[in-house]
């Protein structure tokens, strides 16, 4: 729709997980190398965990391009409440046949994988995304699949990947054994405002257009209004180039994205921030200084235009 207007080869800001888009800021260069080093060392479980939308998925797909020949890998990509049977979904992952009538087949039919990939030198590894929607049952039930072992080799790596519920989990006393074979973990936390205009100029570089789409109060605004999370970043640039094509602005502008933000909090689903860090306090006094506009005030406004139209 905008891709021409703005000389984009695709668009910049799909909310689809895409490596070719990732943007490594410190920390998620940092989980990276955890992933990384979770792998190479054959660690038993690694857990990499952070808010809806913070990039893990995208890191996921990453580590997934680069990884060695010599490593299997499986995939859960969306565990959810209703998982069912653990050993039916992790055989279907591996593409083994899962139609076993009893448990205890399935069980036999993966050992038997696992030993056979260990005899030709190869390591298996099971990674489960939104690992947080798995019940406590089904986690100790992978617990019990991560201790099989030949001689001293554990024959299964797993990298669990979720929501901060999934460390609220683990943190449980009853899955202590598992908690205790966790040899890597690290957190992603929301970026910070530099990052935040480094992730959305990065992205638009890779789609072929120019980094300065977005003036820099316009970014300001995006960060305040996304709290550096970058699928809420992405859901205000892909509708500011929206709003900017169909108003022809080049660049995207304060008011512009305020607009946007605007429109978007009406709908009710884009959430309006509950907190302020220190940063989003600095660039709202700053903006306020600057431009003499209160970014944070939209929410009021808008309540205040409701109670004018009763």
């Amino acid at each position: 729709m905008y891709q021409d207007f703005f000389g984009f080869k695709e668009k910049p800001f799909s909310l689809t997980p895409d490596p070719d888009f990732l943007y490594l800021s410190k920390q998620h260069m940092t989980a990276l190398n955890m992933l990384e080093y979770g792998l190479h060392s054959q660690a038993g479980i690694t857990v990499i965990n952070g808010e809806v939308g913070s990039g893990k998925t995208t890191l996921v797909r990453r580590i997934l391009q680069e990884i060695d020949q010599d490593v299997t890998v499986g995939l859960i990509s969306n565990a959810h409440n209703a998982f069912g049977d653990l050993l039916q979904w992790v055989l279907n992952a591996f593409e083994l046949d899962a139609s076993a009538a009893d448990k205890a087949s399935r069980y036999q039919i993966f050992v038997d994988f696992l030993v056979s990939e260990y005899s030709q030198n190869r390591r298996t590894v099971l990674i489960i995304d939104e690992a947080q929607n798995l019940d406590m049952q089904t986690l100790e039930e992978l617990r019990l699949l991560s201790n099989i072992n030949v001689d001293k080799y554990l024959l299964l790596q797993l990298i669990l990947v979720g929501q901060p519920e999934l460390l609220e989990l683990l943190q449980r006393p009853e899955l202590r054994q598992l908690a205790q074979r966790v040899s890597v973990d690290y957190r992603l936390k929301p970026l910070k405002y530099k990052e935040t205009l480094e992730y959305i100029q990065h992205r638009l570089v890779v789609a072929g257009g120019a980094a300065n789409v977005f003036d820099k109060y316009a970014m300001a605004v995006i960060f305040y209004y996304s709290q550096g999370i970058p699928r809420l970043i992405n859901t205000l640039c892909d509708f500011s180039l929206v709003y900017g094509f169909a108003e022809e602005i080049q660049p995207l502008t304060m008011p512009l994205v305020l607009d946007v933000i605007r429109d978007k909090l009406q709908g009710g689903i884009f959430p309006f921030p509950e907190k302020e860090t220190n940063e989003m306090t600095k660039v709202r006094a700053l903006i306020l200084q600057q431009k003499g506009i209160d970014i944070g005030q939209l929410q009021q406004d808008e309540d205040e235009e409701e109670l004018k139209s009763l």
